[in-house]
């Protein structure tokens, strides 16, 4: 399509007044519909495998890519959709802040980073955003991706009815749903199947951000299972992230955490986690249109994105 024909459809199409958000999760998409009105309907489409196994690239991109079209061929009206991409497809890595003028930051990037990740340098595409100012001198955060995969992703959804607005990840997802404040939140959250996430976000701005193993079968877990060691586990990396917070980034004191791991005995981990630490702990509110649909927290999250500071799309 050329520039003066996209130009033109921007003129010629009315913002659609509806949002739609979807995260690609391990074995699952979950969605968002969002009417003008803020009616909110809510979906699971599942892969029939898991995005995250040694297949082959193109198999599963091409079982993402089919149930997002179909998807987007179903939809009755035109929508705004917000992305998050699996995990599995992006790597997250925090380097020096190169010393070159700011329209040249994202190709030199590309090659301070290339030993750092596994996508080649001609396969990516990259954004970044802010990390702490250490004595070190400034940090940026530099999210990587790549081209072959999200091309795919966006051939997917062509439907007149797709209006595609932001791609994005999961940590922006979960810290979107964070409300803003000046004390920071650490915020424990996790889709299901996924691995569980320890986030650090003040004034709608990502800190810190940690992806534990072991924990994604959690919901699993009995009441009895959960206090003989995964809490004291999970307690212990919590503070491990509070310490290098304050400590390593001289950020002042977590004033409170907030959890949202949906599964039956999320009372149960918040009491136990409280029991813990001398932070007060409980679980994230969501907004109360969405408060029953924890579960699909990733796509709610989506939808409010635009929430953020230091957001990339």
């Amino acid at each position: 399509m050329s520039l003066i024909t996209t130009i033109s459809n921007l003129f010629s199409k009315p913002e659609p007044k509806h949002q739609l958000g979807m995260s690609i999760g391990q074995k699952a998409i979950t969605v968002c519909y969002l009417s003008e009105n803020l009616e909110a309907d809510y979906q699971k489409i599942e892969l029939g495998t898991d995005v995250n196994q040694n297949l082959s690239a193109d198999l599963t991109t091409k079982t993402v890519t089919a149930k997002l079209a179909e998807l987007s061929s179903g939809l009755q009206s035109p929508s705004n959709c917000q992305i998050i991409i699996p995990v599995s497809h992006y790597q997250i890595v925090q380097v020096d802040k190169p010393n070159v003028p700011d329209a040249e930051i994202a190709a030199a990037l590309k090659w301070q980073i290339k030993d750092l990740v596994t996508i080649a340098v001609e396969d990516m595409i990259i954004d970044y955003f802010d990390g702490p100012t250490l004595a070190g001198g400034a940090k940026l955060n530099v999210v990587c991706a790549s081209k072959a995969f999200l091309t795919e992703l966006v051939g997917a959804l062509t439907d007149d009815n797709i209006h595609l607005k932001k791609i994005s990840t999961e940590e922006f997802a979960f810290a979107s749903l964070v409300e803003k404040q000046d004390t920071a939140v650490l915020l424990v959250c996790q889709q299901p199947n996924e691995e569980i996430m320890l986030m650090i976000v003040k004034k709608g701005k990502v800190y810190f951000h940690r992806r534990l193993r072991g924990f994604a079968q959690i919901e699993k877990q009995s009441e009895q299972e959960l206090t003989m060691g995964t809490i004291d586990s999970l307690s212990l990396e919590i503070q491990r992230s509070t310490d290098y917070f304050e400590r390593q980034l001289k950020q002042a004191p977590i004033k409170a955490i907030q959890v949202i791991v949906p599964m039956d005995n999320e009372n149960i981990l918040v009491g136990k986690l409280a029991q813990n630490t001398h932070i007060p702990v409980q679980l994230l509110a969501l907004p109360e249109l969405h408060q029953n649909q924890r579960k699909h927290a990733a796509a709610i999250g989506a939808t409010m994105l635009d929430n953020l500071e230091n957001n990339f799309e």
